[in-house]
C-alpha cells in the first residue's frame, strides 16, 4: 500500500516525555491521533488536547493508517507490535510503522523483517532535538527503510521535523542516531568540564557562550547547556541513563566494526558512574555533579 496523499490518521504507541511532545505537535497540526500507553495519565494528557484513547495497541492501529512508536527498548517494541493485542493484530494490510525510538540497528533490521512477513512496512526514524524541538516542529530525523516507505513517512513526520534525511535501508537511521549520540555525549561532557574549569579559574562562565558564539568551539549544546551548568538548572528534558543506553549501543556497534572509540569509552564510563550514583533519571545538566561534587538539589 503506497500513500499518494498525506496521511492524517495516526496511532501513537508510547506517550512518555518524547511521545507526548510528538503527539501534541501532531494534534496541533491537524492530525487525527489515537494514542495507547500503559500509563493512563500520559494518555489523558493527549486526550485533553483532542486525541482519542485506545484500550490496546491493536485498537489504536486499527483506527489508523500510520503507527508511530516512541518506546524504550527492542523488547518493549516487540511486545507492543507482535505481542497479544499488539499493533500487528490490528493494523491494516500495508500499514506503515514508524519507529521513532532509539534502539540497536540489528534489532531494527529484525523488527523490519518480521513486520514485512506480516504485510506491514517499517521505517526507523530516530530523532535529535528532544521534546522542545518536537513541540515546535523542528526535530532532526534520520530515517532507514525503502525509498517509498521513507517518503510516505516523511509526509507524516514533516509536521514534527525541519530536517529529515533518508540514510539508507532498515537500520541506517538507528546507526546514524548512535553517531549523533556519540557527538552529543562527548559535547555534553566537554562543556561540563570546561564550565567547571571556568568556575575554578574565576572566569564568569555565564559569559562564555556569547564570547565563543560563531567560533569553532560554538555548538547548540554550548549555547543551551553552559548556562544551565553554571546555574545548576537540572530541570529534566532528557535522562543520563538514556545516554548510557545509546553510548552502549555505539560501543556495541564499534565492537562489530572493530572501530577504536577511546573518547566514547571515557564518556560512557562517566555516565555509568553517575547512573550508579543514583543520577540516571536526571538531565544531562547533572553532569556537573561529576566535576563539582556539590550537594544535589533536584526537582521532585
Amino acid at each position: 500500500m503506497t500513500m499518494t496523499t498525506e496521511t492524517s490518521r495516526i496511532a501513537l504507541i508510547g506517550a512518555g516525555a518524547m511521545g507526548g511532545a510528538i503527539g501534541t505537535r501532531l494534534l496541533e497540526t491537524g492530525n487525527h491521533l489515537t494514542v495507547f500507553d500503559l500509563d493512563k495519565e500520559k494518555v489523558a494528557a493527549l486526550t485533553g488536547r483532542g486525541a482519542h484513547a485506545a484500550s490496546t495497541a491493536a485498537d489504536a492501529a486499527s483506527a489508523s493508517d500510520v503507527v508511530i512508536l516512541s518506546l524504550n527498548s527492542p523488547k518493549i517494541i516487540r511486545i507492543a507490535v507482535f505481542g497479544e493485542n499488539g499493533v500487528a493484530a490490528g493494523a491494516k494490510p500495508g500499514a506503515l510503522i514508524i519507529d521513532m525510538s532509539s534502539i540497536d540497528p540489528e534489532a531494527t533490521k529484525e523488527l523490519a523483517a518480521d513486520s514485512a512477513a506480516k504485510g506491514l512496512r517499517w521505517v526507523d526514524s530516530p530523532l535529535s532535538g528532544g521534546a522542545p524541538k518536537a513541540l515546535i516542529g523542528q526535530l532532526t530525523l534520520m530515517a532507514g527503510g525503502s525509498e517509498t516507505d521513507v517518503a510516505d513517512a516523511h509526509r507524516v513526520l514533516r509536521h514534527v521535523a525541519s530536517n529529515f534525511t533518508h540514510m539508507g535501508p532498515s537500520g541506517a537511521g538507528q546507526t546514524t542516531k548512535l553517531i549523533n549520540q556519540v557527538l552529543c555525549g562527548l559535547n555534553f561532557l566537554a562543556v561540563a568540564e570546561a564550565t567547571q574549569l571556568a568556575l575554578d579559574a574565576g572566569v564568569d562562565a555565564a559569559k562564555i557562550p556569547q564570547a565563543l558564539k560563531g567560533g569553532r568551539a560554538d555548538s547548540a549544546i554550548l549555547q543551551e547547556y553552559m548556562p544551565r551548568f553554571v546555574e545548576k538548572d537540572y530541570r529534566r528534558t532528557g535522562r543520563i541513563d538514556n545516554m548510557v543506553k545509546e553510548l552502549n549501543g555505539a560501543q556495541d556497534l564499534a565492537r562489530r566494526t572493530n572501530t577504536a572509540m577511546p573518547l566514547t569509552a571515557v564518556c560512557a564510563e562517566v555516565h555509568r558512574m553517575l547512573t550508579a550514583a543514583g543520577l540516571g533519571g536526571e538531565d544531562q545538566a547533572a553532569l556537573m555533579e561529576f566535576f563539582s561534587g556539590a550537594k544535589r538539589q533536584f526537582p521532585q
